[in-house]
């Protein structure tokens, strides 16, 4: 069986560029910390790893930290700060903040004080995009960056994470980009790498590979590849409509991710089209992927106003710049041939 992988939101294949640096990478003998030249080399390959990711965020001039991955980097820049949120936020966020700020059928986020607000700028479920008002204390950008043309000196915030894997680094890498000057204190205190601010030796293999995905991602966004996923997308969408006319598709009316769909169907878990459909081939997910194979009814769709039945009965389904319109329209093919048979069963 040939498997389609459209699971993009939880993880995008890795690149051929940072596979190539990585490899590289490898064959550094130096610690980054070291003085002599083998230390340099390694120094080196870490200080361009930043500035390709600086450059890729839009974010020369700030301070770009490289953490183990997002997760981290949310605890790093939210912890003890008593900071509020909306609770469609990654569990990574909800983690430290207050979850109290309210949200509308679409999926947008109502903010009374941003320098007190954490924001996404694209939720990872829905693919709903926010409106980032000036000032926030923090913005996960994990979802947007690479997909689209955003820039941490546009959004006006104090932070920003972002991930490696999300646009086809390798996993277990990130960064928190924090505005220059800002004052943030370490929770992994030792040898005060990361300019003070995350100690530790390096991660210099998954950082080679951060920089040079986040490179090519910038060319792939110049280049017009994600209007193209999301004509796919779209097309998609219009497939499962037309012949599953009750087919709730989040967030839709809102601006959203180029790249994702979630629908659900009130009364058919998503637990069990994922699982029907990793059968059939294809890989979708229901729900965040990064909650230890967790499957709930969906905290964000509820969080909308969305019922039980129906927060239960989501899957979301993520493109890619490898998704071709044959994946797609077989995806609509096999989904649609399970959805006739939930409906026979449940008349």
């Amino acid at each position: 069986m040939n498997r389609i992988y459209l699971d993009w939101n939880a993880t995008a294949p890795l690149r051929p560029e940072a596979r190539e640096a990585m490899i590289a990478a490898m064959d550094l003998v130096g610690n980054p910390s070291s003085v002599h030249a083998e230390g340099r080399a390694a120094k080196s390959v870490v200080e361009r790893a930043r500035a390709q990711v600086a450059m890729a965020f839009g974010a020369e001039g700030a301070d770009v930290v490289f953490v183990s991955g997002a997760t981290e980097a949310a605890a790093l820049a939210c912890a003890g700060r008593g900071l509020l949120g909306a609770d469609i936020e990654h569990d990574a966020v909800v983690a430290w903040i207050d979850p109290v700020l309210p949200v509308d059928t679409v999926g947008r986020v109502e903010v009374s004080a941003p320098d007190r607000t954490v924001l996404q700028a694209a939720n990872s479920e829905t693919g709903v995009v926010q409106d980032l008002p000036d000032g926030l204390a923090v913005v996960d950008a994990t979802q947007v960056f690479g997909k689209l043309p955003v820039a941490f000196n546009w959004m006006g915030c104090q932070m920003a994470l972002i991930s490696a894997h999300k646009l086809g680094g390798p996993k277990g890498i990130g960064a928190l980009v924090v505005r220059r000057g800002t004052d943030l204190a370490a929770q992994i205190r030792g040898g005060g790498q990361e300019m003070g601010r995350r100690s530790g030796t390096e991660n210099v293999i998954g950082i080679a590979g951060f920089g040079a995905a986040a490179e090519a991602a910038a060319r792939d966004l110049e280049a017009g590849v994600w209007d193209r996923v999301e004509k796919l997308r779209n097309i998609l969408e219009l497939s499962l409509e037309a012949d599953a006319k009750e087919t709730i598709f989040v967030g839709k009316s809102g601006r959203r991710l180029p790249n994702t769909s979630c629908l659900a169907i009130p009364g058919w878990k998503g637990e069990t089209q994922v699982m029907q459909m990793d059968l059939a081939g294809f890989a979708v997910s229901a729900g965040s992927a990064c909650s230890s194979g967790k499957v709930r009814a969906s905290r964000v769709l509820r969080a909308m106003g969305y019922d039980e039945a129906t927060a239960s009965g989501a899957i979301r389904i993520s493109l890619g710049p490898e998704t071709t319109e044959a994946d797609v329209m077989a995806c609509a093919q096999a989904w649609l041939r399970l959805y006739h048979r939930f409906r026979a069963r449940a008349a």
